[in-house]
């Protein structure tokens, strides 16, 4: 199944995306895709789509998950990424956390934050929590996986590498988290580590990846993150990026008003997002 959400931002209701690709309406089925619905999601496949209430329109997709605990996330996962920043390969999983509210529907524009210089993207394979996982074994993770999205590891530089401390202050401004546009259950997906994946910056290709080339693949993602948190029913998981950011290029690119980028993971979709400046005060 392909889950989505979809209208306005907060307001977004349950959807399934159907075969003939128009989005099927499932608020009467399930109230919404969160931690109270995530681990039920096989009890959808009972469900007569064709008598479901078409959704008309284009409407907006929001995240395809909503209200989730923690947003998790694993650096420098591909070996070619790490080189490309000069960072020696991990001897285990690098975790670091990008805030809740950084997560956005998968065509919202994304801001640039105040005092943002180096605004960078990052095409990611994420995958979503089903039931309550702690101290996992390898061999049993991908029981735990709900389902798996694409996702924009949105960066600033600057603040990740030049204002101190750990990542996170430049993983979590708003929008800096694009998740969707579908949250796909693991039956459609046979390998989660050999999906081709690419992202373009203004129709010019940037990224070009396979999770195949991952250093630490999904199942060894979960089980060594549930060592040290308890993650819940909702919770999601970004898994790193593949070479090509901003940041590798020679001299480095970075993303200004105005940009677009679109990026996308075989059988995940795809997403895009224009660039826009920090309006407030």
């Amino acid at each position: 199944m392909k889950l989505v959400r979809f209208g306005r931002a907060g307001q977004e209701k349950p959807g399934l995306l159907h075969a003939d690709g128009r989005i099927r309406d499932l608020s009467k089925v399930v109230k919404d895709i969160d931690p109270t619905t995530i681990g039920q999601l096989s009890k959808l496949k009972s469900v007569k789509i064709d008598k479901l209430p078409v959704v008309k329109g284009r409407p907006r997709l929001g995240p395809p998950v909503a209200r989730s605990s923690k947003f998790i996330a694993i650096g420098l996962n591909y070996s070619d990424h790490a080189a490309e920043t000069n960072s020696p390969i991990p001897k285990e999983p690098i975790i670091f956390t990008k805030a809740t509210t950084s997560i956005c529907g998968p065509n919202d524009n994304v801001i640039q934050p105040k005092g943002s210089i180096k605004l960078d993207w990052e095409v990611e394979l994420a995958f979503v929590i089903g039931r309550t996982a702690r101290y996992v074994a390898e061999k049993d993770a991908l029981r735990y996986v709900a389902g798996y999205m694409v996702c924009n590891d949105v960066s600033e530089r600057h603040f990740q590498a030049e204002r101190g401390g750990q990542w996170t202050k430049g993983k979590s401004a708003d929008t800096f988290g694009p998740i969707g546009p579908w949250l796909v259950t693991p039956d459609e997906i046979k390998d989660p580590q050999n999906l081709a994946m690419f992202l373009d910056v203004n129709g010019e290709r940037m990224q070009t990846g396979n999770t195949a080339t991952m250093i630490f693949g999904v199942a060894t993602i979960l089980s060594y993150v549930s060592q040290f948190m308890t993650l819940l029913p909702g919770d999601l998981v970004t898994t790193g990026t593949p070479p090509g950011v901003g940041l590798g290029k020679k001299p480095p690119i970075f993303l200004k008003p105005g940009d677009v980028m679109r990026l996308g993971i075989a059988g995940l979709g795809e997403q895009q997002q224009k660039v826009v400046a920090y309006k407030g005060k």
